[in-house]
Formats: structure tokens, sequence, C-alpha cells
């Protein structure tokens, strides 16, 4: 089986293991930038424990899932955004989350990936990666 996008297919994996209110999640494949997405969760209060599974091939990660995500989704195509357009990003927040206040958008920037509130308060840009409430 191919899979074309591991982190929508994780983020995914994610929203449907939360609908289904199971207490953890395993995603396959692993990759560092889905684990960095998920440290990235955890730190914002969205996950809980996040524990890698080497089985030999590329590995799964098991994640404690708390019952806090409504949605999780990856944005197709993944949009850039420079430093000087950085007044742009409320026009995001405001398009793929429901509120201001509700919501993070998960941005790959030079400092790693961060959210849309860290990468305002770092003042730098990066690619939009997905989006999580």
């Amino acid at each position: 089986m191919v899979v074309v996008d591991p982190l929508a297919n994780a983020l995914n994996t994610i929203t449907n293991s939360e609908k289904r209110a199971k207490k953890e999640a395993i995603i396959a494949p692993a990759s560092r930038m889905i684990i960095e997405v998920l440290r990235l969760l955890q730190r914002e209060g969205y996950l809980g424990e996040i524990e890698y599974i080497d089985d030999g091939r590329q590995g799964k990660v098991k994640v404690q899932l708390l019952g806090r995500i409504n949605k999780a989704a990856a944005i197709k195509p993944r949009y850039s955004i420079k430093k000087t357009e950085l007044t742009d990003l409320p026009h995001w927040i405001k398009k793929k989350l429901p509120s201001r206040e509700i919501g993070i958008l998960i941005i790959s920037t030079p400092m790693g990936i961060l959210s849309s509130k860290e990468a305002l308060e770092k003042g730098t840009g990066g690619v939009i990666l997905g989006y999580v409430y």
C-alpha cells in the first residue's frame, strides 16, 4: 500500500480515533516530521503521551488521546507564508479555524514545526502543514 501523504494520514487517524472515543491511536508509518507535529500537539494540550514503536520497518507511533480534538487535517496544497507576509496569517486562521481563540495552524519553519501563535511571536514564516481544533 502506498501512502501519498503520511501527515494527512496521521491527522485523519487521530480524528477518526477521537470520533470513536478511543483511548489511543497507532499511526504508521512514522517519520520525523510526524513525530514533531505530534510533539507540538502534545505541547498545546491536545494529546497525551507519545511512544515510538520500532517494528523493524518504518516504525509506528502510539498516541494517547485526551478527547480534546474535534478535527485535525492537513492543508493541501501547502501554502508558503514569508516573514513579510505574517500579517496574512490571521487570514488563514479565519479561513481554517472556527474561531480566533480555538485551534492552531501547524507551520513548518526554519526554527522547526511551530503553532501559528509561536510563529507570530517569533516572527518567522514557513509552510502551512495543517490545522487542529
